[in-house]
């Protein structure tokens, strides 16, 4: 499952679990998050990784430092944009094999 399809598969699934998705692909100059949702009071940005096999650390092994970065300069410009901040988190979502299974780990940056 690659790209649009993970991520649609993604907020499917974290809609069910009472999620309200507020955005898709976020871009700005430092970069793009997957995903936006409201968690209650929470906002929460979303990384979406999918991978067929476990080779090489899967689909969590590919969120690098780097990346990690680069998500939390994008997640600062768009709260700045809101003006007032609310509680905010960072989730992974990993997607892999088929039939696919999901992965997600809330809180998964520690920011």
């Amino acid at each position: 499952m690659k790209g649009e399809a993970a991520e649609q598969f993604a907020a499917e699934f974290l809609q069910r679990q009472g999620m309200k998705i507020t955005a898709r692909n976020y871009r700005c100059r430092f970069g793009e998050i997957d995903l936006i949702a409201q968690d209650g009071k929470t906002l929460v940005f979303i990384e979406v990784k999918s991978r067929r096999t476990e080779d090489f650390g899967g689909a969590a092994a590919s969120i690098t430092r780097d990346k990690r970065d680069k998500l939390l300069r994008a997640a600062r410009h768009y709260l700045a944009r809101l003006g007032n901040a609310p509680p905010c988190r960072f989730d992974a979502v990993l997607i892999r094999g088929e039939p696919p299974q999901i992965e997600w780990l809330r809180n998964a940056f520690g920011e």
